[in-house]
């Protein structure tokens, strides 16, 4: 198989992705145990990966849940219940589905006809087999006084425990679950961060244990993942809004491949389309939108509040990202920086793409809701840092920390204008470049777009970012160094962060961290070795962010620790 055409996509889609759209008829629910209610098979099964909701709408909403039968039969009978009240005793809604062996036993309802603002409890239910009982909540369409997400990302499972997802389940007034990708990882056993997997319990199953590259591979990767309690418990607490990342197909993905994608793994196009199958089929989220087959970028609306976008900047358009070392003289060790700076604005250089990013523009302007929130994987803050940190970062070793201690220094002496500064000192913090290529640095005109097209409609733009692992709150400035807008990064929820690869101890992290803040001009806040989550609160005066870090994620026990606050004013 070449590459992989939006034809075949829609028609693996419409095949084996899709999700059946159901509305609601009234019925009478008594107990779990009504046989009039239930759905005949004649097989046991059980609900070993409990129950989800996702893509919330005013009026529609979807659930999903996975049997696993006993034997291999092609399909299993089932009766979706929804109440708006959790004994299921009075008057419910009640449907038949049917999960089917070529979806893995999944299924997947977009469930209409569904009152806005809503909570709803739901279950799936099947001769005397009751599934978990889940909750969600459909969208408000006006009048609305606050909106708060929980927002995670980077939950390696090998890793470490999934406390992050334990703690959100806790919160009982989250509108709505942005999981901003990396919700599975592709890598096997004695790849990155599994050293610790065997000791912890978390090792991967012997027949899952390698590199995930097939279907059958994804789908069981995905069915470990969702064994464990702390992420059944959110999905079963609030609705999921998700979008995939990198390591949903493989490590650093691009539109054509991807780093880790390598000889002997067959064609990228036919694992791509594999990895998102299993995305679909696993993940609560609806399979496509017309004209958007491969995409996933789609639009949701909190009353006059909150427009909520979810980017898709890994599928639909992502150009490869520039690498430093293909502009290093190897001879002379010289950087071409005029050659990389034009190869960067080129028009190929693509993150989101032309018809997203025309999307996404024309949504903001004429959307008059109070803030226009991206949800979506990579940093967009600008991450400019002294050049000569790019080569430590690429051969990290224990004199980086104090290299960049040593520049800090300089930088806080620069800042209260220390007249006994050289010229060469100046000239070492002074000049700077992108720090991340494969974030939003690695392509600045789009950038500068989505940041413009804020400004000039004077719009309150806030931006959520995953995938470093880390925490970071920026300023958003545009080429004239206004501020367009802000954003706030997430800490993985286990995979580990700047301190894993620069292998620092927390208290010289720490001091990592705050001297990045001093060296980068827009960077605010950063936390580099502690795991965990983010809420952030919309309200008509604000926006509110607290990072939840975790004491650790390789204890069973543990505690919330170090919650930093981040409050931007409208305007």
């Amino acid at each position: 198989m070449g590459t992989l055409s939006r034809r075949d996509f829609m028609k693996s889609a419409l095949l084996g992705m899709g999700a059946t759209t159901v509305a609601l008829s009234l019925v009478g629910c008594g107990s779990s145990h009504d046989k009039a209610s239930l759905a005949s098979n004649e097989v046991e099964i059980d609900f070993k990966h409990g129950v989800a909701s996702g893509d919330p709408l005013a009026d529609r909403i979807i659930l999903w849940t996975r049997v696993t039968p006993e034997g291999d039969p092609n399909h299993i009978n089932l009766t979706l219940q929804v109440s708006e009240e959790d004994e299921f005793t009075v008057a419910a809604m009640s449907q038949s589905v049917v999960a089917l062996k070529n979806s893995d036993y999944t299924v997947k309802v977009d469930l209409a006809g569904l009152k806005a603002n809503t909570r709803y409890y739901y279950r799936f239910v099947t001769d005397g087999t009751v599934s978990p009982i889940g909750q969600c909540k459909t969208l408000p369409q006006s009048d609305v006084s606050q909106v708060k997400f929980a927002v995670l990302s980077c939950a390696n499972y090998p890793a470490g425990y999934f406390h992050a997802y334990a703690h959100a389940a806790t919160m009982n007034d989250l509108d709505a679950v942005l999981h901003l990708g990396d919700y599975i990882y592709e890598y096997g056993m004695g790849e990155y961060a599994t050293e610790r997997a065997e000791a912890l319990g978390r090792a991967l199953d012997d027949d899952n244990s390698d590199e995930v590259i097939t279907l059958e591979e994804y789908r069981k990767r995905y069915a470990k993942y969702r064994t464990d309690d702390g992420l059944q418990a959110l999905h079963q607490k609030a609705p999921f809004i998700a979008v995939w990342d990198d390591h949903e197909i493989c490590n650093d993905t691009y539109t054509t491949g991807a780093e880790n994608h390598n000889a002997g793994e067959g064609e990228f196009s036919e694992r791509k389309l594999a990895a998102l199958q299993a995305y679909y089929e696993w993940m609560p989220v609806r399979p496509y939108v017309i004209d958007q087959t491969e995409a996933l970028y789609r639009k949701f609306e909190f009353g006059d509040l909150v427009s909520l976008y979810m980017l898709d900047t890994r599928n639909e358009a992502r150009a490869k990202p520039l690498e430093y070392q293909d502009y290093l003289d190897t001879t002379s060790g010289a950087m071409d920086f005029t050659g990389f700076q034009a190869d960067l604005v080129i028009p190929k250089q693509q993150l989101l793409g032309t018809k997203q990013l025309t999307w996404l523009t024309d949504s903001m302007k004429t959307s008059n809701a109070k803030w226009q929130v991206l949800g979506q994987q990579v940093l967009m803050t600008k991450m400019m840092m002294p050049a000569e940190l790019l080569t430590a970062l690429a051969n990290p070793s224990t004199s980086m920390a104090e290299q960049l201690l040593a520049l800090a220094q300089i930088k806080g002496r620069a800042k209260e204008g220390d007249p006994s500064l050289t010229e060469q000192e100046l000239t070492r913090v002074n000049f700077v470049a992108p720090y991340n290529l494969d974030a939003w640095d690695g392509y600045p005109v789009e950038r500068e777009v989505v940041l413009q097209t804020a400004k000039v409609a004077n719009k309150n733009l806030v931006v959520l970012a995953g995938d470093t692992h880390n925490a970071w709150s920026g300023r958003l400035c545009n080429a004239q160094g206004d501020v367009c807008g802000y954003e706030f990064a997430t800490p993985g929820v286990s995979s580990p962060g700047l301190e894993y690869y620069l292998k620092l101890p927390d208290e010289q992290a720490k001091q990592f961290a705050n001297a990045l803040q001093l060296l980068i001009d827009d960077l605010d806040f950063a936390n580099i070795h502690q795991r965990g989550f983010m809420t952030v609160t919309f309200t008509a005066d604000s926006v509110h962010s607290e990072w939840h870090f975790v004491s650790s994620v390789h204890e069973k026990a543990f505690t919330i620790r170090n919650s930093s606050l981040q409050q931007r004013a409208v305007g």
